[in-house]
């Protein structure tokens, strides 16, 4: 699948940008990596904590909180009477105000994977924006990296929007652009973060 993809990619690139095209032809095929093997309460709730810090310092974070948590279920870890300890690890009062409530929704049998699979990416979106702390970004990343979701455009992720401008025009809207390679666009995610890793050529 990654193959014909990154072909298209390229072709309809070509239209848009020589830059694009360019960017996109010098990075290898890439497949959508799914992490459902986690379940999805916890995936939420790493990635909230994760959010806005570099890979090294969420991780750490994370090896903090799973430590304090002593092998408790996810709604009991995170409830209020452990926010002092959820702070300690190293999360902000709003981060641990999110967790939370991802631990009082899972719970209540609220986060269940497999039902919210069978909602379609926007009312999944919807559902899990009503959470406190929730945003469209967190929505879309679990939409693309849980829930498998192909063609999810994150314009809120400042590393991706800001690449896909770079590499088009700054006077074209993102998401104009992005429409272009529905329906496959968390796949032009994709290649726009590993572009901005990239070492320059």
């Amino acid at each position: 699948m990654a193959a014909p993809i990154h072909a298209r990619f390229i072709e309809t690139a070509s239209d848009l940008s020589s830059a694009l095209a360019e960017a996109i032809g010098r990075l290898d095929p890439i497949a959508l990596p799914i992490r459902d093997d986690t379940p999805f309460p916890l995936y939420l709730a790493r990635a909230v904590a994760g959010q806005q810090l570099s890979v090294k310092a969420a991780k750490s974070i994370w090896t903090r909180v799973e430590a304090a948590n002593e092998g408790l279920a996810l709604a009991d870890a995170f409830c209020r009477s452990r926010g002092e300890t959820l702070r300690a690890c190293g999360l902000s009062n709003a981060k641990v105000k999110t967790l939370i409530a991802i631990g009082q929704a899972a719970g209540d049998g609220w986060l269940d994977g497999e039902a919210l699979r069978s909602l379609d990416a926007d009312r999944r979106a919807a559902e899990l924006t009503k959470l406190w702390g929730v945003g469209q970004w967190t929505a879309d990343m679990a939409n693309m990296f849980w829930f498998g979701e192909e063609d999810i455009w994150p314009d809120g992720d400042v590393a991706a929007r800001k690449t896909l401008e770079r590499l088009t025009s700054p006077r074209r809207k993102t998401v104009r652009t992005a429409e272009r390679f529905a329906p496959h666009r968390s796949y032009l995610a994709l290649y726009m973060w590993r572009h901005a890793d990239a070492p320059p050529t």
